[in-house]
This record gives structure tokens, C-alpha cells and sequence, in this order.
């Protein structure tokens, strides 16, 4: 496929997604373009390929459906109310992080963002691996350049955990809870897990860069969560039988949501917010940290995020790493 196509073919998908819902007729879209409507034709062939839910009509002329899922630049940008993103959309990649990380250390700009219909090799926390399935997720990375010190990364990551939370809670009508430091669970299960990646600029002291990376389980997977996750993951809407491009949505809110935050980042707008969702404040925890595993209660937060603890023996502590799960009743 030459550039030329290429380029109509995304002013075509831009004009179809700004009018999804609508037949428009294949001359006035040539017409607004400004290519032939064969061009336009072309167009049109090539976004149903790709799986855009398309109708044709020979008096009405092309419709975007309204429950084309197909996640793409343009159809997240129509929900955007700030242009400070460039936004990639591509099928399939190892992991979003692991991309942006490279383009990252080459002085890619911040605001950069990388989304994917698949990961292969999409990375947890801890050198666990991200299930990624094709079609049914949100995994994207964002490339940022925060002049914060090293120490205050952690913000990054609770930045997005907030902003996520509030975007399924407007879009799913769910309770989302946070789970310290970066796991989003609606009821009793994980939908979303985040990873901050960050390089240090040595004679600053500040980070260099950072790739913050977002997964969330958005439907369902079609062959169910492998055995040794299904107990403990979950997707935010239940089936996919929807009318709405929910992913596209719920990226257009996150990614606002954390801007929102992201550009007071040092005085902590999202303290609050993160304080108030935690699933884990006035309980019974466990906690592990390395190989070892011990018992306490989880009292509160500090002002940089550390979770204070206190052990049977009344000792107090404030954990910066580490895991932690809330004891069952």
C-alpha cells in the first residue's frame, strides 16, 4: 500500500468515525476528502479488512455501525478534548512498554502514546507477564518526562490508577477499587494492573523519562482466563454485546484523567481520590516481600504514597515496595 493510500484511507476512517452511525454518501465523503470516489472505494475495502464494521448502500452510501470495536487513532481521538497525545494504534506488538522504552531513549517526545489490540509478551509488575488477548483489551504506554526526583515515581503510577478508576467508574457505572499501589479491581477481582518504567538523569537527579503502562481487561476474553488467573481477574463489562466502542472511550477518559493530575504531579492532586478508592486502608493484610510473607494492618497512606503498616507487635512501618493482599475474613 502506497503513503498516498494509506493517507486517504485514514481521512476516510477520521470522516467515517465523525459521522458513525450515519450513512454518508460515497461523493460527498470524495467531496470532503478530495479524492475520487473511487479512491474512496478503495478506502473503504481496506478499513473492512481490518475489521471496520462498515455498510454499504447504493442509494445511502457507507456507514460507519455503531458497534465497530476496531480500536484506532481516529476513533479515540473523536473523544479527546486535548490534542497533547500522538496517539499509534498497531495490532500486535511484544509489549507497549518495551516499544516506548526504545523510542523513549532516542528522545521520543512526551505524550507519545502506544496502544495495541495484543500484546505477546505484555509485562507485569515484578517480571510477571500481562495476559494481552487480541480484540477484548486496553494496553497502551504513554512516554513522559516528568522533572520529578527518582524517589517520586511512585505518583506516576498512582496518577493512572486514579484516572483509571474514575474512567471505568463514568463509562461502566462500576465501583473501581485500588489495590496498593497499582491494581485496579471492581468487586473482588483485578481488571487493570500498571506498570511505570523509569530511567534516571544521573547529574539531576530527576528522571529522564518514564513509560507508564496501562492494561485493562475490557470484555471478556473469548476462551475464558488462563487457570492460574481466572480465580483472581475479571473484565469490566461482562460480554461484549454492546453498541458502543467502549475501549476507545474508556482510553479517551484515561488518558484525560491523567493529564488532569499529571500537571500538578509534585503537589499531588490525586492523594484524596487514591486515599478515598483503596482496597486495602483499615484492613488485615498480608504482605510480601521477597520471599517472605508476614501478617498486619494497614493504617494509612503518606504524603509520598508509602503505606504505613502496623505489625502484631505494634511495630509501625511505612512500605515504598513490595506487595501486599488483603486477608479474607
Amino acid at each position: 500500500m502506497s503513503d498516498n493510500e494509506i493517507r486517504v484511507r485514514d481521512i476516510v476512517l477520521t470522516f467515517l468515525e465523525n459521522n458513525q452511525g450515519e450513512y454518508i454518501s460515497g461523493e460527498k465523503i470524495a467531496s470532503n476528502v478530495g479524492v475520487s470516489r473511487n479512491a474512496v472505494w478503495k478506502a473503504i475495502k481496506q478499513l473492512q479488512t481490518q475489521g471496520h464494521k462498515i455498510h454499504s448502500s447504493t442509494n445511502k452510501g457507507y456507514c460507519l455501525d455503531r458497534s465497530s470495536d476496531v480500536l484506532s487513532k481516529q476513533s479515540i481521538e473523536k473523544h479527546l478534548n486535548t490534542n497533547v497525545f500522538d496517539i499509534e494504534v498497531v495490532k500486535s506488538v511484544s509489549s507497549t512498554n518495551t516499544i516506548l522504552r526504545q523510542r523513549a531513549e532516542q528522545g521520543e517526545k512526551e505524550g507519545t502514546v502506544l496502544i495495541a489490540e495484543e500484546q505477546t509478551h505484555g509485562r507485569g509488575r515484578l517480571g510477571r507477564d500481562f495476559f494481552s488477548p487480541i480484540n477484548t483489551g486496553i494496553y497502551m504506554s504513554i512516554i513522559l518526562r516528568p522533572s520529578i526526583p527518582a524517589e517520586k515515581s511512585v505518583m506516576i503510577t498512582t496518577c493512572a490508577a486514579v484516572a483509571v478508576a474514575e474512567a471505568i467508574e463514568e463509562i461502566a457505572k462500576k465501583e473501581a477499587k485500588i489495590k496498593w499501589v497499582n491494581d485496579i479491581f471492581c468487586g473482588d477481582k483485578k481488571v487493570c494492573g500498571i506498570l511505570t518504567e523509569a530511567a534516571l538523569a544521573v547529574e539531576s537527579g530527576t528522571l529522564a523519562y518514564a513509560v507508564l503502562g496501562i492494561g485493562i481487561n475490557v470484555f471478556p476474553p473469548e476462551n475464558s482466563f488462563p487457570s492460574e488467573i481466572e480465580n483472581i481477574a475479571d473484565s469490566v463489562f461482562d460480554n461484549c454485546d454492546t453498541t458502543e466502542n467502549f475501549r476507545s472511550i474508556l482510553i479517551a477518559r484515561v488518558l484525560e484523567n491523567f493529564w488532569k493530575y499529571y500537571g500538578d504531579i509534585e503537589n499531588r492532586p490525586h492523594f484524596e481520590q487514591y486515599k478515598r478508592r483503596s482496597m486495602v486502608l483499615s484492613n488485615k493484610i498480608n504482605v510480601i516481600s521477597g520471599k517472605n510473607t508476614y501478617e498486619a494492618f494497614a493504617l494509612d497512606l503518606d504524603e509520598n504514597f508509602n503505606l504505613i503498616i502496623m505489625l502484631p507487635d505494634g511495630e509501625i512501618k511505612h512500605l515504598n515496595s513490595g506487595e501486599v493482599s488483603v486477608r479474607r475474613k
